[in-house]
């Protein structure tokens, strides 16, 4: 959403998944739909190792707190493991959701904590993408991520600066913005069965959002 709460992307996706990788669609939806991005406002969902790299990479200030359990320091990118910020926890690549975490590591000896997270391992013994992921015969699946990385050192350090601190008020016209579509324009609630219909639905809901503003603006 632009400045001026006009809606510049929009990607919908089943539940399980995370918000946190489809910024890098929703930031080239609205670069191609003529937007000047500078600064992204989100919420810590947003704030991947991956979303700061590639932020970083264009000079774009990406104003999102920091939460440990997506600070992927150690991970690589081809374990597709997509942290949900609404359970708090991880899912696995087959969309099966970890079903508890621990902190490892003391604080202030020297190494960086680890946030693990366990999966069912039922699930793990059946699943068609169980090769290379779960080793037969082991009673456990976890998925471990450090705390720090480089990137979020320099997120932290962000953080405490005037630009991120005045950003960051702004946070709640995004969500002002979505009370607007689910309270005003009924996207609370699924009017057709499946994902197809929820992107039409949702592109019907925020054409006329939009139109709504831009009348607004215009007048």
């Amino acid at each position: 959403m632009t400045e001026e709460r006009i809606i510049s992307a929009a990607v919908v996706t089943s539940a399980e998944k995370g918000d946190g990788p489809e910024l890098p669609k929703l930031l080239e939806i609205s670069q191609n739909n003529g937007i000047d991005v500078d600064t992204i406002i989100g919420d810590a969902a947003y704030s991947g190792k991956q979303n700061l790299a590639i932020a970083t990479g264009q000079d774009i200030d990406i104003v999102a707190r920091l939460t440990p359990a997506i600070a992927q320091g150690t991970r690589k990118v081809e374990d597709m493991f997509d942290y949900n910020k609404d359970a708090g926890m991880f899912v696995c690549p087959a969309g099966h959701l970890a079903i508890r975490k621990a902190r490892q590591g003391k604080t202030n000896r020297g190494k960086n904590q680890a946030d693990t997270y366990y999966f069912d391992v039922e699930k793990c013994k059946t699943c068609p993408l169980r090769e290379n992921c779960y080793k037969p015969g082991a009673k456990t699946k976890t998925y471990s991520v450090t705390i720090r990385s480089d990137l979020h050192q320099q997120q932290m350090a962000f953080q405490e600066t005037d630009h991120y601190k005045e950003n960051i008020k702004h946070r709640y016209k995004i969500e002002a913005k979505n009370s607007e579509l689910k309270n005003v324009y009924g996207y609370d609630r699924a009017i057709a069965y499946g994902l197809a219909n929820m992107q039409m639905q949702g592109a019907m809901a925020i054409f006329t959002v939009n139109l709504k503003r831009i009348i607004k603006l215009t007048t």
